[in-house]
């Protein structure tokens, strides 16, 4: 099937110029009608304006003053070491060509900053291209119109909507350049949906054009949502998913273009089979050997009445203050009981390959929200602590609330640029917390008695702490919800200690959070580097009652570094990032492309993808094939850029 082909180019310009009902991807009604020439905002999810109410202090209130007190050696309850790249994302497949590029000759700028960001902290990056998209993705030769993913609406065959996708190498290809430039890792998926005719390709191209890139490949994604979709019998269980995953093992063994057989990732469960119910199967000793992780996919909540009519209806005001405790990240490590020491006695790593704030997109106010930026920094130390290997936080569409990442809606990239949501900033953090050292091992402080509002982590190395991390979740601009924690460490604490700040005045702030001073600022504003003068503070420390006073104000997050090679881990600036050297001028096809790049590239075919998602509710009409290509174009020529040079920028 042609997909939103754009036959003209003097068409296409004329509609860019008209007015035109324009559609969000996977939004279930017209977002209004706007000109497109004017870039004016059309409403998508991605930038939504809600905020919340933060809510009110606690009563009675935690202490505002309490001892944090470090051991060396021999310490008990550390976490397994944990790499630097702990905290990555998930990207969904339909749409790597809105994040990572068009091509291999026309790769997303701001996404190359945003992970050499990362890499520059944490040492490496991991990213997953699957989702509900994977199940049914077909790489084939070519595309009827030369791009490299298209999708088909007029197949869609669930509740979520999700179209089948065909894909070339390219996007493979893709991801291979960027490996090269920011050491991004990748996880793939295998698709699921035709167990008597598996699609291998995904996994030949893969292994031979990513190499020690491919860290894993996904074999099924949330199968225990299968027969409530509508791919499976209603009587699908565990026995029937292991039976599935050993047809795709005898599959992959008789494929000599697939060389490195142990790259498998199961079972992905979404929560309505338990774990214990699949290692009863045999599954994760049977299939051993062709294993590289065990992996689940889990959500908090969900938000999907609001999508589809369907489950329990919720709302991101009753539901903020459940995201603003230690105990939320807690409840989701307790879904698990025991599963990562199992997965440690079969010797595997066990992943949270997708998660968020809440499953069908997240919540308006709540998932862009500074409190989630916190409650992302606990979580995910808590899976850390908790003896997760990774986790990976969900990148939809441009109608989802909780993109830690989203590119523009209108590609005119003369004044819109990327917009950083909250999960960056806790990807960031958790990043600088964990260091590149890869031996970081995570300690929960039950700081101030356990309080839910005042938690707090030590990281250690070697035996000895690093770091410590200090959240407060408390939203009080009084500052009489402040506290002051009174580090000491055994033996007696460095003269003066370094301390960054995540900062905002409220936990229901969207945008402009500060990060030592830096921020990404608000809406369409970024190319993924981090702005204004970087502020780290010098604490003094008192030797003589061996004691450090590290103030976290209401609301706030404190990374303090107790030495200075701890600083120079997480942070060996300055940062090489990305330059534009491909921009659209507002007015007419104005592009500057070195001819020799676009001779042998794509560039010039990339009308056939329009942005969008994967969830149910997409709508047509006869102008959108045309409008929705436009974005495609300038994402090339504009958003999705030629990468001419390399700067080093602090």
């Amino acid at each position: 099937m042609r997909l939103l082909l754009v036959h003209s180019l003097i068409l296409s310009f004329t509609l860019a110029r008209a007015a035109v009902t324009a559609y969000g991807p996977h939004v279930q009604s017209p977002l209004g009608t706007t000109t497109a020439a004017s870039a004016s905002y059309t409403g998508a999810a991605s930038y939504d304006t809600t905020i919340l109410t933060a809510p009110a202090p606690p009563n009675p209130a935690p202490p505002t003053q309490f001892n944090v007190e470090l051991q060396t050696g021999g310490v008990s309850g550390l976490s397994i070491q944990q790499e630097g790249s702990f905290f990555g994302f998930s990207i969904e497949f339909s749409v790597t060509t809105q994040v990572l590029g068009l091509n291999s000759s026309f790769l997303q700028v701001p996404f190359l900053n945003l992970m050499a960001n990362l890499r520059q902290r944490g040492g490496s990056v991991k990213v997953r291209v699957g989702g509900n998209t994977q199940e049914t993705a077909t790489l084939v030769a070519s595309t009827p119109d030369g791009a490299a993913l298209e999708k088909d609406y007029g197949r869609v065959s669930n509740p979520t909507a999700t179209p089948p996708l065909v894909f070339t190498s390219e996007i493979i290809k893709m991801m291979a350049e960027i490996s090269a430039l920011t050491d991004v890792y990748w996880y793939m998926g295998v698709p699921f949906n035709d167990t008597q005719n598996w699609r291998l390709q995904i996994a030949e191209v893969g292994e031979a054009m990513l190499g020690k890139y491919l860290i894993g490949l996904q074999a099924g994604n949330e199968p225990d949502l299968y027969s409530r979709h509508g791919h499976r019998p209603n009587t699908y269980g565990p026995q029937d998913y292991k039976n599935d995953f050993g047809l795709l093992i005898d599959a992959m063994n008789a494929d000599s273009n697939i060389p490195n057989k142990n790259l498998l990732i199961g079972p992905n469960l979404a929560g309505v089979w338990s774990l214990p119910d699949i290692w009863q199967t045999g599954f994760a000793t049977d299939f051993n050997q062709n294993l590289a992780a065990l992996g689940v996919e889990r959500y908090p909540t969900d938000n999907c009445y609001a999508l589809f009519g369907i489950g329990t209806p919720r709302y991101g005001q009753e539901m903020f203050p459940f995201f603003l405790t230690h105990q939320s990240g807690k409840n989701i490590v307790n879904e698990f009981p025991g599963a990562a020491d199992y997965a440690q006695s079969v010797g595997k790593p066990f992943i949270m390959s997708e998660t968020n704030t809440a499953s069908c997109g997240g919540f308006p106010g709540l998932s862009d929200s500074f409190g989630a930026a916190l409650w992302g920094i606990d979580y995910a130390l808590q899976l850390a602590y908790s003896n997760f290997s990774t986790v990976l936080f969900h990148v939809g569409g441009q109608s989802v609330y909780y993109n830690p990442f989203t590119p523009p809606v209108t590609n005119q990239s003369t004044f819109h640029q990327w917009t950083i949501g909250p999960i960056y900033y806790s990807a960031l953090v958790v990043a600088e917390a964990l260091g590149s050292s890869n031996t970081a091992q995570v300690l929960d402080l039950q700081a101030n008695n356990g309080s839910d509002y005042t938690p707090g982590y030590a990281i250690y190395e070697n035996g000895q702490p690093v770091r410590v991390a200090l959240t407060n979740f408390i939203s009080d601009p009084s500052g009489n919800s402040d506290y002051t924690a009174s580090i000491s460490i055994g033996g007696t604490v460095p003269p003066q200690v370094k301390v960054k700040y995540l900062l905002a005045d409220s936990v229901s702030q969207i945008y402009n959070f500060t990060w030592a001073g830096q921020t990404f600022g608000g809406p369409f504003t970024s190319d993924g580097r981090l702005v204004g003068t970087l502020d780290t503070q010098t604490i003094p420390c008192d030797q003589t009652n061996n004691v450090c006073q590290v103030k976290v104000p209401a609301p706030g997050f404190a990374l303090v570094f107790l030495t200075d090679n701890a600083m120079f881990e997480s942070d060996q600036s300055p940062t090489m990032t990305f330059s534009t050297t491909a921009y659209t001028d507002i007015h007419g096809p104005t592009v500057t492309i070195d001819p020799s790049v676009l001779a042998t590239s794509n560039g010039e075919k990339g009308l056939a993808d329009a942005l969008a998602g994967t969830s149910k509710g997409r709508q047509m009409n006869s102008a959108l094939g045309f409008a929705q290509a436009l974005p495609s174009l300038f994402a090339v020529m504009a958003g999705a850029l030629v990468i001419g040079r390399l700067a080093l920028v602090r």
